[in-house]
């Protein structure tokens, strides 16, 4: 599990395809301090496992359903990643629980630079827009935000200077792909609802 408090950005220095299978290899500089084969990160809010470590360097493998499903299929060499330790016990809470399990990727529709924060929009893909809620929860690359405006097109988050200084989201464009985890509790209330015949709440 996850806090959607990203620690920071890593550099992607190498891809391998092998088998079906994809090896990316991340520098993740001071947060690879403790990692152990096995261990769990958030790379772009991908729950990924350690295949391999070297000093700073970490080995992750991808499957092609990884790959269709999250923006892990179109990262290169030299790109940047959000990256998260997956939570310990005494850790603090400071975003929302999320598990790392993508549900889809969406499109960056627009794209505004105010005064140091950032408005963007993203497209509402008809999968999750029942599950997405004006001032709701939602992991955008791993990211805890607060959902802004929601239309049957897409929905507005608001970004602050500090998110867009720790993370990767400002430098997506229009056109960027984001990989999109919804809130569990509100999947799960609204999927009760739907089989109780409620509909949308």
């Amino acid at each position: 599990m996850f806090t959607g408090i990203v620690a920071g950005t890593a550099r992607v220095l190498a891809i391998e395809e092998e088998g079906g299978v994809r090896k990316i290899n991340i520098d993740l500089g001071g947060f690879s301090e403790g990692l152990e084969i096995g261990a769990s990160v958030a790379i772009d809010g991908v729950c990924m496992t350690v295949a391999h470590i070297n000093e700073n360097e970490a080995m992750f493998e991808a499957i092609d359903e990884t790959l269709e499903r999250t923006t892990l299929g179109q990262i290169e060499e030299g790109s940047y990643v959000n990256i998260e330790r997956s939570l310990k016990f005494g850790d603090e809470l400071g975003g929302h629980m999320i598990s790392g399990h993508i549900m889809a990727k969406a499109r960056i529709t627009e794209r505004v630079e105010r005064e140091g924060n950032l408005h963007i929009l993203i497209e509402n893909l008809e999968l999750v827009r029942p599950f997405v809620m004006e001032k709701g929860f939602i992991a955008i690359d791993g990211m805890s935000l607060t959902v802004g405006e929601v239309t049957n097109e897409d929905f507005s988050l608001h970004i602050i200077p500090e998110t867009l200084r720790v993370t990767t989201i400002g430098n997506k464009v229009v056109g960027s792909m984001v990989n999109i985890e919804i809130d569990a509790r509100t999947q799960a209330i609204v999927e009760t609802m739907m089989r109780g015949g409620g509909g949308h709440p």
